[in-house]
């Protein structure tokens, strides 16, 4: 049993996603990230409507220690960018699987979840 919420599927970068509906998901950051990048102090998200290969920058993370790029672990195209985000960023790190979320995408045709990792294929990538 993993630290890692069960129902998500998580990228080798920490990115982690959770299925909306057929077509949508949500993408976050995962609690190991968060640790591993320390007080979040800003984030910069896609723009509502930009198209995110996998594998591809389309954000960035600023914390006190460092700037990380934010992964996207599927293409699709930008649907959604979590508003909270802009006036408390720290909230990545105190919720990163509920409302620290970063964006949502309506994913590509031949996007394929099932190339993500699951929790405890990640948690064995982290060593945790």
């Amino acid at each position: 049993m993993s630290d890692y919420p069960e129902d998500l599927k998580y990228s080798v970068d920490h990115e982690w996603v959770r299925e909306g509906n057929e077509t949508t998901v949500r993408v976050g950051v995962t609690a190991y990230a968060t640790e591993q990048l320390g007080d979040i102090v800003y984030v910069s998200l896609p723009a509502v409507g930009d198209a995110v290969a996998a594998g591809d920058a389309c954000g960035e993370l600023e914390s006190t220690k460092s700037v990380s790029d934010v992964l996207s672990p599927v293409a699709g195209t930008v649907s959604a960018v979590n508003p909270l985000l802009e006036g408390s960023p720290e909230t990545v790190n105190s919720d990163p699987y509920g409302d620290g979320w970063l964006y949502e995408l309506e994913i590509d045709e031949d996007a394929d979840l099932d190339d993500l990792l699951d929790a405890d294929g990640y948690a064995d990538q982290v060593g945790s």
